[in-house]
């Protein structure tokens, strides 16, 4: 008889487009998701400054460059630093440092047992949302010459974790010191490190201002943007000058656009799917998919709560109902709406 471990699991395109999955966690709103990623740098640029201020602000549950973080424990593995420049570094940074932000600066590495370090500590404490490795350098197992396969499987054992344990981890990496027109080709190693990460960011020096540094951002759940950043000396982090993205016109698809324009009409929606899905067809002017369309809504769930519309969802007797809501996005937070991205 043919073991289950020699059976592949496989899900037909119809089954797959009719199933209900939830859309994508991130720590940063629409910028850092859940998984693996990686912030390159060049040398002394300011990366630690940027991780410390990260790492503060999750465990708070305050914004980062007007952008909803989910908050929830942090852990910062800044094994280039010692406790008393950490200590230094987090007296400039915050006025108070939140309990559920936890440091260390030596631990294992790939090679020995840096991955049961990191999933003892999750158990310990289950709200864990990010994980920052500061340097990847030194958690590395591989101690021979770079691959692509060695690269790629380092980088793999993390996003196992991550992925797994439903935590974003970010690498801080190195530059190469050769120039590129591409940023992301001066990631140090080979193309197996940016093949292997969900998201890749490279602060760079800025080409617009002398004082400054660009944050280029890339990856499967992110669009492309460009973040313009200034280091303030006063308060020893990363400002925000400007965002690519904000210049950046969204377009929707037009089931999910006629979702906007008929919240705005009606202002509020209770009930089942069905009849919305009913509401939502009028409006698009054809007939739409009831699975489908739900399945677009959490897809695009941040992009319509970004245009004001709400939704959740919750089982009743006899069945589940749909709650969706508009809000002017000009307005204070619906007292029904959840917190967090």
């Amino acid at each position: 008889m043919e073991s289950n471990e020699n059976v592949l699991s496989v899900v037909s395109g119809q089954a797959l487009m009719e199933l209900t999955l939830p859309p994508q966690d991130y720590v940063i709103r629409g910028l850092l998701p859940m998984g693996i990623g990686i912030l390159g740098g060049a040398s002394k640029i300011g990366k630690s400054w940027l991780m410390l201020d990260l790492c503060t602000r999750v465990a708070k549950g305050e914004p980062l460059w007007d952008m909803e973080t989910r908050q929830g424990t942090t852990l910062y593995l800044c094994l280039e630093d010692t406790l008393r420049r950490l200590q230094n570094r987090l007296d400039c940074v915050t006025e108070s440092v939140p309990p559920n932000a936890y440091f260390a600066t030596v631990s294992g590495t790939l090679a020995d047992d840096l991955e049961a370090q990191i999933l003892r500590f999750i158990r310990e404490h289950p709200d864990t949302v990010l994980i920052v490795i500061d340097t990847f350098q030194m958690i590395r197992g591989n101690t021979g010459e770079p691959s692509y396969g060695g690269d790629y499987e380092e980088i793999q054992k993390l996003k196992r974790i991550a992925d797994s344990q439903r935590v974003a981890i970010l690498l801080v990496h190195h530059l190469r010191k050769q120039d590129d027109p591409d940023p992301f080709n001066k990631l140090s190693g080979t193309t197996g490190i940016t093949g292997a990460v969900d998201t890749v960011f490279v602060l760079d020096r800025s080409r617009r201002r002398e004082d400054g540094a660009t944050l280029f951002c890339t990856g499967r759940d992110i669009e492309y943007r460009e973040l313009e950043l200034r280091f303030s000396k006063e308060k020893f982090v990363w400002e925000l000058m400007s965002d690519s993205a904000k210049d950046r016109t969204v377009s929707l698809p037009r089931d999910m656009a006629a979702v906007v324009e008929l919240m705005k009409t009606i202002g509020r929606y209770s009930g089942g799917n069905t009849e919305f899905v009913e509401k939502v067809s009028a409006v698009a002017g054809k007939e739409l998919n009831c699975r489908g369309t739900k399945q677009r809504m959490n897809r695009w769930k941040y992009t319509l709560e970004d245009l004001g519309v709400y939704f959740d969802q919750t089982d009743s007797t006899p069945g589940k109902v749909l709650d969706v809501w508009y809000m002017p996005p000009s307005e204070t937070s619906h007292p029904s709406q959840k917190s967090g991205p």
